[in-house]
């Protein structure tokens, strides 16, 4: 199902029956990414008394499931400044547009005394001075056990501040990629890097020029299958009034492009 879309002066052509999810389900098993030190998420059929909001259960004619969950903790969420500021953003009121050019971009780590780290010079080479509205970073090595990854208390890798603020100067506005965070996992609360892509210099007092309407999307998942290059990306979100969100970024792969 080829389709013909004008964005910001460009018309391009994608094919909307080839979707490429790069979420990773959430669920109450032991498979789900868990970070940040909580548990796995629950999801339980409602009880009243004896009744069981389950259908095989016999009691139910429908299924009835409370869910217990952590955007940050448990699987792929899109956040707004309003996860690291004193005063209340919510990403429902951050995020208004839900299509955007994409480039998608491989880096190996760098080795910095012991942590993993995402370079301003490992994003330089890989974008090779594209601009576009959204980047999604797949970090190598890139494998299938990050859609069960247990992040906690392991020091996953992260971006450099300088890459970050790098990220922030070319005007990527949403930030994509397969860590926990973008940040260090114990950093003494320092959130370098969320504070320079959203150009944050103080959490209680937001400064006029912050990014209110910027987002990282953190713990995706894009397979080996996909190439780097450019997409039409559809991020998803639901409609929390929130800091975060669980999202769904899916991507379409651009087959014709015309300025």
């Amino acid at each position: 199902m080829k389709t013909t879309i004008q964005h910001n002066n460009t018309t391009i052509q994608v094919d909307l029956s080839k979707p490429i999810d790069i979420s990773i389900p959430l669920s109450n098993t032991g498979d789900n990414p868990i970070a940040w030190y909580v548990e796995k998420p629950v999801i339980e059929p409602v009880r009243f008394g004896e009744w069981v909001g389950k259908v095989s259960g016999g009691m139910s004619s429908t299924n009835f499931n409370n869910i217990l969950f952590n955007p940050h903790g448990h699987g792929t969420h899109t956040e707004c400044l309003g996860h690291i500021t004193s005063d209340f953003y919510s990403v429902n009121q951050a995020l208004k547009q839900f299509f955007f050019i994409a480039e998608l971009v491989s880096v190996e780590l760098k080795d910095q005394q012991g942590d993993l780290v995402i370079t301003k010079e490992a994003i330089l080479k890989a974008i090779n001075g594209k601009r576009p509205e959204a980047i999604v970073i797949r970090t190598f090595p890139n494998d299938a056990t990050k859609l069960s990854r247990k992040y906690s208390h392991t020091n996953p890798p992260f971006l450099a501040e300088e890459a970050a603020l790098f990220l922030r100067e070319i005007g990527i506005q949403h930030l994509l990629i397969d860590l926990p965070s973008v940040d260090k996992e114990k950093d003494e609360g320092k959130l370098l890097a969320h504070k320079a892509f959203w150009n944050v210099t103080d959490v209680k007092n937001l400064n006029v020029d912050a990014r209110v309407d910027c987002t990282i999307t953190e713990m995706i998942f894009v397979s080996k299958e996909v190439g780097d290059g450019s997409y039409l990306l559809n991020l998803q979100i639901a409609s929390f009034e929130n800091d975060a969100s669980p999202s769904k970024p899916v991507l379409y792969s651009i087959l014709h492009d015309k300025q």
